[in-house]
């Protein structure tokens, strides 16, 4: 028999009206953005819903929003009567909302700390300083090679690994741009700036994860009711005090999707849901074993197919 895997997006998915479809139809939703609001002081629903000011997209509010979305999904699943998934990961930002649902943190804590974890994060590297980008078509050691090569007294590295010909980079702006140039003369097929304000899971997030540090100390995390495979190694944790260090060493080390997907393979999982907005994470794990069943939940249509797909586990 398979198993059942969720997992959740991280920063990227977020959009202006995302889960709108889905509050119409179920009271949780804005029950869920209601709890956070409330521990946030600010209301997050509304912020969703129109985007005022571009608030959306700055990473203390975007990643709020986002892990709000991903919890309000799963609540909707449980309501549902839908099958509990045997394992869990999240991409980046994700992984605290794998967390929440594992019972390893509380949804008020989590938001929280997700908001300090935003904040640090974009104080870490002055806006317009650092970038990211996508390297499509070279291999991981070859792109690891011509960053070092090219990155001289800046920074500049491999940073999320999301599948097999597709490697995300990031650092200074000036280093990234270089490595970039490099990489396409060395054969790359793309490389592609990504929109985005702060150059995540790479050295200059060191500071960032030493203020965070503070914060997930006065933090109680228990040990998660379901696996959780963790970023920094594909692999999933059991420990309190493994799960809350590898949440530090994510700030500034690179995603190891592949290795994640490969290890929800492992355990025997072959029907993965991502849970929340968007299908960014379908699309990676059908490049990394295409014979894995992807369901998404961004809509009432999406979310009853996936319902009555995983309900049937054979």
């Amino acid at each position: 028999m398979q198993k059942i895997g969720f997992v959740f997006p991280g920063q990227g998915s977020q959009k202006m009206g995302m889960l709108s479809e889905l509050a119409l139809l179920y009271p949780l939703v804005e029950e869920t953005f209601a709890e956070a609001s409330d521990v946030l002081g600010m209301d997050l629903w509304d912020i969703v819903q129109s985007n005022p000011d571009g608030l959306l997209d700055q990473t203390h509010i975007t990643q709020p929003a986002l892990l709000v979305s991903s919890i309000a999904v799963w609540r909707i699943w449980e309501q549902q009567h839908g099958p509990l998934p045997e394992m869990l990961a999240g991409h980046s930002l994700g992984e605290y909302s794998a967390l929440v649902c594992a019972g390893v943190l509380g949804l008020g804590d989590a938001v929280q700390l997700v908001r300090q974890r935003g904040l640090y994060m974009q104080q870490a590297v002055p806006s317009g300083t650092g970038a990211m980008a996508a390297i499509i078509g070279m291999d991981d050691q070859r792109i690891d090679d011509i960053c070092k090569s090219v990155a001289g007294d800046r920074v500049v590295s491999a940073a999320n690994f999301n599948s097999p010909g597709q490697t995300v980079i990031a650092g200074d702006k000036l280093a990234v741009e270089r490595a970039m140039s490099a990489l396409k003369e060395a054969g790359a097929k793309r490389a592609l700036p990504l929109n985005v304000s702060v150059p995540s899971h790479c050295a200059l997030m060191k500071p960032a994860a030493d203020q965070l540090a503070a914060d997930l100390a006065l933090v109680e995390f228990k040990r998660p009711s379901i696996p959780v495979v963790q970023n920094i190694h594909g692999r999933a944790t059991k420990e309190p005090i493994d799960i809350r260090e590898n949440l530090l060493k994510q700030l500034y080390m690179p995603v190891q999707w592949v290795d994640s997907i490969y290890c929800m393979r492992d355990f025997g999982v072959g029907k993965i849901l991502e849970c929340g907005p968007g299908k960014v994470l379908c699309g990676l794990i059908k490049r990394v074993h295409p014979e894995i069943e992807v369901f998404s939940a961004e809509s009432p249509e999406a979310l009853s197919d996936a319902l009555s797909h995983i309900s049937n586990r054979v």
